[in-house]
C-alpha cells in the first residue's frame, strides 16, 4: 500500500481524534481575522487563507464521500481529483462559509470514522495515484492534510 503523504504530519496522533478536533483549531485562530487577514498567504505564491479553506470544504466533500463508495460498492475505483481545476468551482465563497461547511460536514464525518468496524476500516478500493487503499488509509490522510493546511494558517498570523 502506498505511503500516506500526510503521514508525517499526524504522526502517532489518532486520525479520528485529530479530525475531530482540527477545526476548532482552525476557527480559535481565525475568528478574530478581518477580511484581509483571510487574502494573506502562508508563503509567496501560494493560495491565500481563504483558498486553504474552500479547498479544506471541498476535501472534505471529497474523501470521505470515496470512503462511503468504498463501503457500499464492491470494487469501487476512486476518480482522479486535481485540487487546482477543483478550487476555481467554489473560488468566490467566503472564508466564513467555507470553514463552516468544513466544520458541519467534518461532524457528519467524524460520526462515520468513529463508528467503522474494524472490516470497514480494512475495506480495500483502488485510488488512481496511490493504487489500492483502505479506507482507514483515507481516515490518516485526511487528519494528516488537515493538519498539514493548520501549520500554514498557524504562520499567517
Amino acid at each position: 500500500m502506498a505511503e500516506n503523504p500526510y503521514a508525517a504530519d499526524l504522526g502517532s496522533r489518532d486520525p479520528v481524534e485529530a479530525l475531530q478536533h482540527t477545526p476548532g483549531r482552525i476557527r480559535s485562530l481565525v475568528e478574530q481575522w478581518s477580511g484581509a487577514d483571510f487574502e494573506r498567504s502562508y508563503a509567496p505564491g501560494k493560495w491565500s487563507i481563504r483558498k486553504v479553506l474552500i479547498h479544506l470544504a471541498q476535501i472534505e466533500l471529497v474523501l470521505p464521500l470515496r470512503v462511503r463508495f468504498a463501503l457500499s460498492q464492491e470494487g469501487y475505483a476512486a476518480q482522479p481529483l486535481s485540487q487546482d481545476d477543483w478550487l476555481p468551482i467554489d473560488e468566490k465563497a467566503d472564508a466564513l462559509t467555507a470553514l463552516d461547511t468544513y466544520a458541519t460536514v467534518r461532524r457528519f464525518n467524524v460520526a462515520m470514522f468513529r463508528n467503522l468496524t474494524a472490516a470497514q476500516r480494512e475495506r480495500t478500493f483502488t485510488h488512481p495515484e496511490y493504487g489500492t487503499i483502505t479506507v482507514w488509509w483515507v481516515a490518516n490522510q485526511l487528519a494528516g492534510h488537515d493538519l498539514h493546511h493548520l501549520k500554514q494558517i498557524q504562520s499567517v498570523k
